[in-house]
């Protein structure tokens, strides 16, 4: 296999992508959705093939599919869509394979309207030894674990949950910024959202298809305080606004636990043009999927709750994130592309 040539480190652009896609080193079951390369990233789509398991692993030294055989409680055909149920856990083969060259690794995180509706994925590769992160000269399948966590979900073959960048060589962190939380509730009152325990399913693949009052409860802030009541999901959003130059790509991490009994961000890529002017915007704020642990969690207006690492891309992009249109280009507090504008 001949390895990947760059004369600089960084994250791979969409032109390069693209050309991973015509050289076979990214194939697919099916051909490439027109929509599917973005500025810094690859969109992933189930396949047809599904199991529900009954516990989450990592593969080890065996392939995923053996190892399926040790926790499989019965297979599932997506072909005429399924619904996975909240608190269950499946594994999905996703329609893309991978022949990377050598001097370029792959990583995989939710897309954002993934985390918005609280699903939680993770990448699986054959004799891979950690979750979402893909070995230079890995050869083979990809999988996705699914666990849908607040909401059940209707998923089928090309529903996409997650996303794949590539890099080559060690991009250096060319900055890290902190994220606080934005709790001043403003002219509308509303500084969040609240997922409702007993909703009903959401289509993954129907777009402005639901009303966001069966599933959301609207939460405000008067003191500038917000107290997270344990297993409970939230969206909220960043206090500052977010905006990625157009050859940087950033990724939102945790903070230290120390500091807070909650997870934050479930999706964390940004692509470059997000927010920036380039892009059409004038900054936009991010938003905070928000998940407390066991014990209840006062949170403050400004508090500290991620951080945003900004890398550097090996080219300019031949696009940006927004051109042409999106959900989120813009955004300020704002649910997934499933529902409908909050009124």
């Amino acid at each position: 296999m001949q390895a990947f040539e760059s004369s600089v480190s960084g994250i791979l652009p969409c032109q390069s992508i693209e050309t991973l896609i015509a050289t076979g080193a990214i194939a697919s079951d099916t051909p490439f959705d027109t929509d599917q390369v973005q500025p810094a990233s690859l969109d992933l789509r189930l396949s047809d093939r599904a199991w529900r398991v009954r516990a989450s692993f990592l593969p080890g030294q065996r392939k995923v599919e053996d190892r399926i055989a040790d926790v499989s409680m019965h297979p599932i055909d997506l072909s005429g869509g399924y619904v996975l149920e909240k608190g269950c856990v499946y594994i999905a083969r996703l329609q893309e394979r991978l022949s990377l060259p050598p001097g370029l690794i792959a990583r995989a995180n939710p897309k954002s309207s993934t985390g918005r509706v609280d699903v939680f994925v993770r990448l699986l590769t054959d004799r891979g030894a950690a979750f979402d992160d893909v070995d230079a000269g890995y050869e083979g399948p990809l999988y996705l674990e699914i666990a849908p966590q607040t909401f059940s979900i209707l998923v089928r073959p090309g529903t996409r949950l997650n996303q794949l960048r590539l890099k080559a060589g060690e991009p250096p962190r060319l900055e890290t910024r902190s994220v606080g939380v934005d709790l001043d509730s403003g002219e509308g009152g509303i500084v969040g959202f609240r997922g409702r325990r007993h909703a009903g399913v959401v289509d993954l693949d129907r777009i402005d298809g639901h009303d966001p009052r069966d599933f959301w409860e609207p939460l405000s802030a008067p003191k500038g305080e917000l107290l997270l009541d344990p297993g409970e999901f939230y969206i909220l959003a960043s206090r500052e606004a977010v905006e990625i130059p157009v050859m940087q790509a950033a990724e939102m991490t945790p903070i230290d636990p120390s500091v807070g009994e909650f997870r934050v961000h479930y999706a964390g890529f940004f692509d470059p043009g997000f927010g920036t002017d380039e892009a059409h915007g004038a900054g936009s704020k991010g938003v905070l999927e928000v998940r407390t642990h066991d014990t209840p969690f006062l949170l403050e207006h400004g508090q500290i709750v991620a951080r945003l690492v900004y890398e550097p891309l090996t080219m300019r992009p031949d696009r940006l994130y927004g051109e042409g249109g999106s959900h989120y280009q813009r955004q300020g507090l704002k649910l997934s592309k499933h529902f409908r504008a909050w009124r």
